[in-house]
């Protein structure tokens, strides 16, 4: 049996996404990470630079792409700060989470080794 994306599973994993960025915003707000606002808007974009990795090939570009854009990865980093008592490290962490969400919410997921317009929430780009 094929797996088929149904309009409402993208919808509430856009919607997922949505709530994800706002909440991991708000953490940050509450964080005193020590950055100032411009640089932490340019590290809220540092996740897409793992896109270079499809350089290796898709299988390799996939994996990397798909390991900086779990929450998961955010997650760690922000729960790594707050135990190692570092808040640039959870406010990190959090703005991680927050790009994760943010991607999820305009529709952009995690990728398949089969090109990097294949998505867990469908094809995007131009050949959609």
């Amino acid at each position: 049996m094929e797996n088929q994306i149904t309009p409402s599973f993208v919808l509430w994993q856009r919607a997922e996404g949505a709530l994800v960025l706002i909440a991991a915003l708000v953490v940050f707000w509450h964080i005193d990470s020590g950055l100032v606002w411009w640089s932490a808007v340019l590290l809220f974009f540092a996740p897409d630079l793992s896109f270079a990795a499809y350089g290796l090939g898709r299988g390799v570009g996939a994996a990397i792409y798909n390991l900086v854009h779990v929450y998961a990865f955010g997650l760690l980093l922000l729960a790594a700060g707050q135990v190692l008592a570092m808040p640039l490290l959870a406010g990190l962490g959090a703005l991680w989470l927050a790009h994760s969400g943010f991607d999820r919410a305009l529709g952009y997921g995690l990728k398949s080794a089969e090109s990097f317009s294949s998505t867990h929430l469908g094809r995007i780009g131009r050949h959609r």
